[in-house]
This record gives structure tokens, sequence and C-alpha cells, in this order.
């Protein structure tokens, strides 16, 4: 295993995916990347799948059903695969189509969508999967180069006269709507984009975790281009 790019101490890379799931974080080193370079065609399963709403679940039976090309079946093969891989795990993997995820338009100087820079929580010791087939991918962000926007001086006081009470209450209102788990990127940032057919392992915010969760996001999409996400 090595550091996938020089300077970025905290992504590790490994070729195969026992390495993926066991190769521990530690420090700073909060990304496992798997990198690898995929065969088949993912953009004719995006075209036979109808997308009614801006994101839909490609379910496994679906998948099966398409009929495909022999690229296209070469990109199935690796779906399924994938899937079987995490499940053994004892993951639960999906898969989306996505033309874009929603808005949160709620407070427009803070918005809580995946499009922030976010950290993944959970109460228990628990990893999030990524992998982008075909697409934009998501972006992760070195723990040195983010900022919480809740220590952000002008965003902590606007919070504070939104909330309206007591001090002390004051951090349990910002975990229950999640705001702490946004990040703003500091001038001169440098977001890292995952790649595609990458399967990456990034730390999630847990109370057994001995390294800081991973800030990522997701791309804003380009116009008229679906992305084929894999997530768990």
């Amino acid at each position: 295993m090595t550091d996938l790019t020089p300077g970025v101490s905290q992504i590790i890379t490994v070729n195969s995916f026992k390495d993926l799931v066991t190769t521990p974080f530690y420090d700073d080193r909060n990304a496992v990347c798997w990198e690898r370079k995929l065969v088949g065609d993912f953009a004719e399963i995006i075209d036979k799948v109808a997308l009614k709403e801006n994101m839909v679940v490609l379910e496994k039976e679906v998948l099966v059903s398409l009929q495909l090309s022999e690229q296209g079946e070469l990109a199935r093969a690796v779906l399924l695969e994938d899937l079987e891989l995490l499940k053994a795990q004892g993951a639960s993997p999906i898969l989306n189509i996505i033309q874009s995820y929603e808005r949160d338009t709620d407070l427009p100087f803070f918005p809580t969508d995946v499009y922030s820079f976010h950290v993944d929580r959970s109460p228990i010791p628990v990893d999030t999967f990524l992998c982008t087939y075909y697409g934009e991918p998501s972006d992760i962000l070195p723990n040195a180069e983010g900022v919480q926007k809740v220590l952000i001086p002008e965003i902590r006081a606007a919070l504070k006269k939104i909330y309206g009470g007591v001090d002390e209450g004051f951090e349990s209102f910002l975990k229950a709507y999640f705001f702490d788990l946004h990040y703003q990127p500091l001038q001169g940032a440098h977001p890292i984009p995952l790649g595609l057919g990458n399967i990456w392992r990034i730390a999630v915010d847990h109370p057994e975790s001995k390294v800081p969760p991973c800030l990522h996001r997701a791309p804003k999409e380009k116009s008229g281009e679906k992305r084929l996400l894999l997530i768990c």
C-alpha cells in the first residue's frame, strides 16, 4: 500500500478488495482507495434505466433484467461483483443513478445538502464506501484544508440568532440539525476528485474512531450527464 497522491498523507491506495476493507486508518490517514481501471460501458446501463425523478435506486433485479451489448454486460458484471463483495462484508450497498441531488435552500448562508463538504456520523463503528462508475466523481478535502462552518464567527452568530435559546443548549441544536457536520474549504484548498472506478473507504465520525472523519462532497453534475454511484 502507498500514498495515492504525493503530499496528501491522508490517502492510502491498495491493490485488492481484501486490503480495502482490512487496512486500518491511523494518524491522519482516513481514506483508503482500491484504485482500478474498469472495462465496460456504464453509460449504456444508465441509458437503459428510466429516470422519472432526479435520482433512482438501481435495484439488482432491474440491473440483471437489462438487455445489454457486450460492453454493457462487462459493466454489469463489475457492478454485480462489487455489490456481492460489499454485501459479504456485512455492508448494504446501493447503486444510484443521479441527475442531481435535492438542494437545501432553507438557510442560504448554510446549505446542508451533499454538495457541501461534510462528514458522516454514526452511533456505531462503520465506514462509508463510495465508487463513481460514470459521471462526475465525488471529492474529498484534506482535513487541514477545511474548517468546521459552525466555528466561523459570522456563521456561528447567525445560527445563534436562529436558535434563540440559552447557550448551554446551542451545541445540541447544532448537532440536531446537522450543522456541525459541514465544513468550509480554506482559501487555496485543493479538493481531491475520487476518480472513476475506484472504490473508496472513508472514515466516519463514530465513538470508537481513532482518526478524524473524512471530509467529502458530491460534485456539481455536468449539464445533461447522469452519474452512476455506489454508496454504503
